[in-house]
């Protein structure tokens, strides 16, 4: 009896329930449904120009912990410089990206995708200087020694997803970490990043759209 109840209780990959799809307001480029806490560190692209890149990178505000609202400060341009002795160097930073992924894959958008966020500084991809002007930055919640959570693979891919369809100038093939465009000033997200995993949960939510 007791096989039989296992048996019935089996779960396949066919029945475990898939996230509904992200959506990117096209009017507004706001992430569907994110909470947003929009920085003013931000601009308007160059006429004409779209996203075509998609730059990841890895962020911990102090270095090394996660969680807290430091992340948010410094991407309003908030951040006391009495918090964290740390935050001395970089309070009045004016930068941004225009999204981040926590831990435990909550999504915060900070820039509006069609605009402009400051967060490749001096970069260069394919020939191209000034990454700011085409591509869209995702901070990830993390630090080049710890691995990445599962949960914030799967909501990059569904991020990801949802850009290629509200911008059909990205795609898969132009996903990039921050130390492709400046490998001499950044690492991140760092060599634990799991690419393979990335492209194959890209692949599936590109599908399931």
């Amino acid at each position: 009896m007791w096989q039989n109840r296992r048996a019935s209780m089996t779960i396949t990959a066919a029945t475990i329930p898939v996230a509904a799809p992200l959506k990117v307001d096209a009017a507004t480029g706001l992430l569907v449904g994110a909470r947003q806490v929009l920085s003013p560190h931000c601009d308007a692209r160059p006429s004409g120009v779209k996203p075509d890149l998609l730059v990841l990178h890895g962020i911990s505000l102090p270095p090394g912990e996660f969680g807290g609202p430091w992340i948010d400060r410094l991407f309003t341009g908030t951040l006391p410089l009495d918090a964290h002795p740390y935050f001395r160097a970089i309070a009045g930073s004016r930068v941004s990206a225009h999204a981040l992924i926590r831990r435990d894959g909550e999504i915060v958008q900070y820039v509006p995708f069609g605009a402009r966020a400051w967060h490749a500084g001096h970069s260069e991809y394919d020939g191209r200087k000034g990454c700011n002007d085409f591509s869209i930055g995702i901070e990830l919640e993390g630090t080049d020694e710890t691995p990445y959570t599962e949960a914030q693979y799967e909501e990059l891919a569904r991020l990801a997803a949802a850009l290629f369809e509200a911008y059909p100038s990205l795609g898969p093939e132009h996903i990039v970490g921050h130390s492709d465009i400046a490998p001499e000033r950044k690492t991140d997200p760092g060599p634990l990043f799991n690419w393979r995993r990335l492209r194959t949960l890209v692949e599936e939510r590109t599908a399931l759209r």
